[in-house]
């Protein structure tokens, strides 16, 4: 007979990642797997198990020069005439943060789960963050999980 898991025993860590020249797609979807805890011996779906993600330097991950211009993100204020449309490149430039956040939640599950777990990935544009008293630990994205 297994021991069921609890909210109470699950331990949360803290990570930090340096998106310089990573991939944004590769560097989210490892991203996203610490935010849902399955690098963790005692994973399970219906509880938030993950760990909390610190990522510097959001201002420079790669991107190919092609989806800079090719990829839009839509979106729509409800009134009429009110579809807005924004390249990578542009909100590349305008709000960095924006870009990982949005591909970390493409990642996730869309119920209320998903949405505590995206309440734990903290972004910063620049290599500076306010969370060194949590003591992160550098997580390895570069190599294979």
């Amino acid at each position: 007979m297994t021991a069921k898991l609890s909210e109470s025993d699950i331990e949360r860590g803290w990570y930090v990642v340096d998106a310089t020249d990573q991939t944004l797609g590769r560097l989210a979807s490892r991203i996203a797997r610490v935010l849902e805890g399955k690098h963790k011996p005692y994973y399970a779906m219906n509880l938030d198990s993950g760990d909390h993600v610190i990522v510097v330097n959001a201002a420079r991950v790669a991107v190919t020069r092609d989806k800079r211009d090719s990829k839009v993100y839509v979106r729509h204020s409800g009134y009429p005439q009110g579809l807005k449309e924004e390249t990578l490149g542009h909100l590349l430039e305008r709000r960095p943060e924006e870009v990982i956040r949005r591909a970390v939640k493409g990642m996730l599950p869309r119920t209320k789960l998903g949405t505590q777990q995206l309440r734990k990935l903290k972004i910063y544009a620049g290599s500076d963050h306010p969370h060194t008293a949590q003591r992160p630990q550098p997580l390895d994205t570069r190599g294979a999980r």
